[in-house]
């Protein structure tokens, strides 16, 4: 395993982090994606750990608590291990402010996940969506707030577009309090949207990025395949995130190729690929059994060459969208050795040709 700087923070976290989706089955949905009961966790989560993994990630939404709490015991005489992340805004309870990020509902939602989680500190407090509702400078400053009482120690978002992330680090500078030090977003080979807005201003702002689905909710797992697919697969009864199938099959074929002359898996080569991006902090990795999980933690040890990562690049590149292809196409650039030279001249006075 290596180990990767969270943004400027001076932390070091694993770049698998263990994520905890599949944890418990409580609520709707939760039971299909996850289902996984205390002895299911300890046995991933001290895999997990024995193989290396520094970096958790969960939130009070997963099976409503459930996850966090399976969680908090898992890890329990080994928290001091592991980077631990959580994420408050999606609803929690019947009540009217039992959701969304107002200072009232992240105050009450936070005590409630060190409860469960069994800790007095939570390393990485995220947000979890935007919430359209509440002040955004209202938000920062109740997480501000949780930094400096020690119960948080440092704050993230997760799933916000390019212009909510950059408000969101004006109103911190310009108040000077704490900001977001990284952002938990989708991407993947079959979904590579992020690159169009968020990755230049990560890049520009230094901000970390966790990686969740990495293998596109399960698509890029190698179950699927333009002759059909493993009904039994999450994929097959939950189809999430959207993706364009088509393009997805011919980025199967590509990572099929690839890995079948590196005798890996295509879930490995489609993991690589992400550690491969130089914007990759850390990928989210979720598993059901403990054989996924190995197969996964093995895709540390892949470093694809130029020429693989040029056939996945082509295989699956977003198609030039405006301001994007305008700005390509610019001929005025300033690079070393081109640029123009520019002359003035007088204006024509009354008189002369």
């Amino acid at each position: 395993m290596k180990y990767r700087p969270l943004a400027d923070t001076g932390v070091f976290v694993s770049e698998l982090c263990l994520g905890a989706m599949t944890f418990g089955g409580r609520g709707g949905m939760w039971g299909v994606i996850g289902g996984l009961d205390q002895t299911g966790v300890d046995a991933i989560v001290h895999h997990a750990l024995d193989a290396g993994i520094t970096f958790i990630d969960t939130a009070n939404v997963y099976s409503l608590g459930e996850s966090e709490t399976l969680l908090g015991k898992s890890l329990e005489g080994r928290r001091h291990e592991v980077v631990l992340a959580t994420k408050v805004r999606g609803r929690m309870g019947n009540g009217a402010n039992d959701v969304g990020l107002s200072r009232l509902h992240i105050m009450q939602a936070v005590e409630a996940s060190l409860t469960r989680l069994g800790t007095d500190y939570i390393d990485l407090y995220q947000i979890h969506r935007f919430d359209t509702l509440t002040n955004l400078e209202d938000t920062m400053r109740a997480l501000d707030d949780l930094v400096r009482a020690g119960k948080v120690r440092y704050i993230g978002c997760s799933n916000l577009a390019a212009w909510q992330i950059m408000k969101s680090l004006g109103i911190s500078r310009e108040q000077h309090i704490e900001r977001f030090r990284c952002t938990q977003s989708y991407y993947s080979l079959a979904g590579r949207e992020l690159e169009r807005e968020i990755v230049p201003l990560i890049k520009d702002q230094n901000l970390g990025l966790l990686v969740w689905s990495p293998l596109a909710g399960g698509f890029l797992s190698g179950k699927f395949t333009r002759t059909g697919g493993d009904e039994t697969a999450r994929r097959a009864s939950f189809d999430f995130p959207p993706i364009n199938k088509e393009k997805a099959f011919a980025i199967i074929d590509e990572l099929q190729s690839i890995a079948g002359a590196r005798g890996a898996s295509v879930a490995q080569i489609a993991l690589a690929w992400l550690l491969a991006q130089s914007v990759t902090t850390s990928v989210i990795i979720g598993a059901r059994r403990l054989d996924q999980l190995e197969d996964n933690l093995m895709s540390v040890d892949i470093t694809l060459s130029a020429d693989e990562l040029k056939a996945l690049d082509e295989v699956s590149r977003l198609a030039p969208e405006y301001p994007a292809w305008m700005s390509a196409a610019a001929s005025d650039d300033r690079l070393p050795g081109q640029e123009r030279r520019f002359t003035t001249t007088k204006p024509a006075t009354a008189g002369t040709a």
